[in-house]
């Protein structure tokens, strides 16, 4: 095996975390000896300890004059856990391949020059451009200081996604939704208006067996903290947390019953009418450590990120049943030719048939 083939079994290693790490990114290590990987390890759950310090650990005495290839740049600053770039160099390694740099100002080109200046051979940039896509929602975050968005659509054969506004609508089969609930637990947040609370009163958990536990943190866009205290993101905010982004954090005593059954309110700036800016709300979340969103809930909320440019890639999942004009459509009066059909997107591979449902996959490209 060459170095590329040996990065994309790193590479596929890290992805196997995606959603699990918080707000560390799912990096892939593995070790190569006498052209044999003797350990292959991701970011842990939680984000600690790292790739690079479990992979060394299964190597054992197997690292010394190896090789290890990295998704990702090795940290090389004190954290909650010492420099991955310590364990490599103690470890004995002869060579360091990676992917990409880290775009952290902490690390940023300083982890590579540590174990150059310890005598190890450095090789970058091996399949550099699937590690972007791989790692694409923390290199949004570092770079850009700001979440990335998947934008999640599930509608009709004729665009809409409910039979009529305020109606919950079941559009897409079980193997369709049963796909949801996987985007869900990797992802480190999914983001819904206020609206979809107030008329689908919907959990927003990932329910795939065995999976209960990367439910991510639940986001509502509300501006007038108008969330039912009554509703089941409210009663279940000390299960799964619950993040209000709201315009009206000075209401204290809506915000301190919130507060009191577990919900976090986070004040965000105000458009001009009023409503949550969502550039900084994704900027706010950054700040937290979320990495990733999935928006799933709203025709408004919809409307507006792609009106506000915010979209970074859309899951549009497809039914073959029609609903007629009287339903509301996916993303208000824009129609989803907006993404599909526009120069800022292209799809990404090919579309999947989920049943009797199908899902494409759009990536925003300038």
């Amino acid at each position: 095996m060459n170095d590329e083939a040996y990065m994309r079994r790193a590479i596929a290693v890290g992805r196997r975390r995606r959603g699990s790490t918080g707000e560390n990114p799912s990096v892939g290590c593995i070790i190569v000896s006498g052209g044999e990987i003797v350990a292959a390890a991701s970011t842990a759950p939680g984000g600690r300890p790292h790739a690079e310090t479990r992979a060394l650990a299964m190597a054992g005495e197997a690292a010394r004059g190896a090789t290890a290839f990295v998704s990702l740049e090795p940290c090389c600053h004190h954290g909650q856990t010492p420099p991955c770039v310590d364990a490599l160099i103690d470890s004995g390694v002869a060579r360091v391949v990676t992917a990409l740099d880290d775009p952290d100002p902490r690390v940023s080109g300083g982890g590579h020059q540590a174990l150059l200046d310890a005598g190890i051979e450095v090789t970058q940039g091996i399949l550099a451009d699937q590690a972007k896509w791989e790692l694409r929602a923390f290199l949004k975050r570092h770079i850009n200081k700001r979440a990335y968005v998947t934008l999640k659509l599930a509608v009709s054969a004729d665009g809409k996604i409910a039979s009529k506004p305020g109606e919950p609508t079941a559009i897409t089969g079980e193997t369709a939704r049963d796909r949801v609930h996987l985007l869900r637990a990797e992802v480190d947040a999914i983001l819904v208006g206020v609206s979809t609370v107030l008329a689908d009163d919907p959990d927003l958990t990932c329910r795939l067996p065995g999976m209960n536990g990367r439910s991510p943190v639940r986001v509502v866009s509300d501006s007038r903290l108008s969330i039912p205290l009554a509703s089941r993101l409210v009663a279940t905010a000390n299960d799964v947390p619950v993040w209000i982004m709201t315009t009206n954090a000075s209401d204290a005593a809506t915000r301190g019953a919130l507060e009191t059954r577990g919900v976090q309110v986070i004040e965000c700036l105000a458009t001009h009418d009023g409503k949550v800016n969502l550039d900084d709300m994704l900027a706010k979340l950054a700040e937290r450590g979320v990495s990733h969103v999935l928006a799933e809930g709203g025709a408004h909320m919809a409307k507006a990120l792609v009106e506000a440019d915010l979209v970074d890639e859309a899951v549009l999942l497809q039914a073959p049943v029609k609903i007629g004009p009287q339903g509301l459509a996916a993303m208000a009066s824009l129609p989803l030719d907006t993404i599909r059909a526009s120069a800022r997107f292209r799809q990404r591979g090919e579309s999947e048939t989920l049943g009797a449902d199908w899902l494409a996959k759009y990536v925003r490209v300038r």
